[in-house]
């Protein structure tokens, strides 16, 4: 049998990173993971308790298409408690991770061929589901000096049929504030461009909020995640939020693709809504990451970056050191024992000459991950 075209979708580089980092380990190496976006630390306690709970009491059998009930009541609190939001619960679709968000949102909005624009650099699974649902990718050019994020004027001069907006970003982290976020979704509406936010790392920010799109429009599609602020990357559980005269149509595509998001991860979820102060003691660890990072790669020699306003990562430029983003990646595994992500993953045309590094883990493994750079960097470069 043949494979059809639009399953030939490119690689995601950093698992390719993390099995030479795996290969490494077998050999008894210690290396410090900085490929990895996410969190070290496990899903909360009160989550792996209720889960521990509903295992003795419920058979965990399938549950709505659309979720949990009570877990929907409760991420329409989390609008109200972070943004002011006044959301219908009706509105939230709980989903198996962002990823089936994404696979919903492309699904229900756009007909193949239709061209998505997306931010280069920016999550290379957008560009990957995308060709895979027969939709074009439309790769728009942020800059170090626009803090890597879309404006207006860069998406004008494109032909769109979709727009998909991501604050805080990855690999960048950075955000959008709330006059340009507005004036994206109001330059969608008024050309009926399907407008997705992803907000996935909400939660996770520094020095100012996020806004969510549901601040700005009612038309957007809202994407998020308990992969990251919540630390449950493996439980794949997430919500979509909709127009509500869409939410038929989502739930029956959610019907027909997933049956269900997993119950037991909608347990779980539902009872991390209730931890935050674990969440605010993660968020501290990320903050001195983010603080260590932020003086000790200059210090290193990597200088070139985009201060991250949210999110566990720094992209950073390399260009001057006049090798390409893989093998400078490959070389810092070998040498210093640490994983970093080539830029490749991330934009395709302009990635050979940076690299993404997430700081979510230890802050013991940051501090050594620094040392070793510096020190790699001091031999190789300086």
């Amino acid at each position: 049998m043949s494979l059809s075209k639009r399953s030939q979708v490119d690689p995601f580089i950093v698992m390719d990173v993390m099995e030479a980092a795996r290969a490494a380990e077998a050999e008894d190496r210690q290396i410090i993971h900085m490929e990895v976006g996410q969190p070290s630390t496990p899903a909360p306690l009160q989550a792996r308790q209720a889960v521990v709970e509903a295992l003795q009491r419920d058979p965990l059998g399938y549950t709505v298409a659309l979720g949990l009930p009570a877990l929907r009541q409760g991420i329409a609190r989390l609008y109200m408690q972070w943004y002011g939001v006044d959301l219908d619960p009706n509105r939230v679709v709980v989903t198996s991770g962002s990823s089936a968000g994404f696979l919903l949102a492309f699904t229900a909005l756009f007909d193949p061929s239709a061209r998505v624009g997306i931010a280069a650099p920016g999550y290379p699974s957008y560009r990957q589901i995308l060709k895979a649902l027969s939709l074009q990718p439309v790769d728009i050019p942020t800059h170090a000096e626009t803090s890597h994020q879309l404006r207006v004027q860069d998406v004008a001069v494109h032909p769109l049929d979709g727009l998909l907006v991501a604050s805080p970003g990855n690999p960048t982290g950075t955000m959008l504030d709330k006059t340009a976020l507005k004036a994206l979704a109001d330059h969608a509406e008024e050309r009926s461009i399907g407008f997705i936010s992803d907000e996935i790392y909400h939660g996770i920010e520094y020095d100012k909020k996020a806004v969510t799109a549901l601040e700005v429009t009612d038309s957007a599609y809202v994407i998020n995640s308990f992969s990251k602020y919540f630390s449950m990357t493996g439980w794949r559980v997430g919500w979509l939020v909709v127009p509500e005269d869409h939410v038929r149509s989502i739930e029956r595509l959610a019907q027909n693709m997933f049956i269900c998001p997993p119950h037991v991860s909608q347990i779980a979820a539902l009872a991390a809504l209730d931890s935050g102060d674990e969440m605010t003691k993660n968020l501290a660890v990320y903050a001195e990451n983010r603080r260590l990072m932020l003086v000790g790669l200059p210090q290193a020699g990597i200088a070139k970056i985009a201060p991250p306003d949210g999110a566990f990562y720094i992209y950073a430029d390399i260009s001057e050191f006049g090798v390409d983003s893989r093998t400078f990646a490959a070389e810092v595994l070998a040498e210093a024992g640490v994983a970093l992500t080539p830029g490749l993953d991330f934009d395709p045309l302009r990635g050979g000459q940076t690299i993404r590094m997430s700081y979510a883990q230890s802050t013991n493994e940051i501090v050594e991950g620094l040392r070793r750079l510096k020190a790699f960097m001091q031999a190789r470069f300086l």
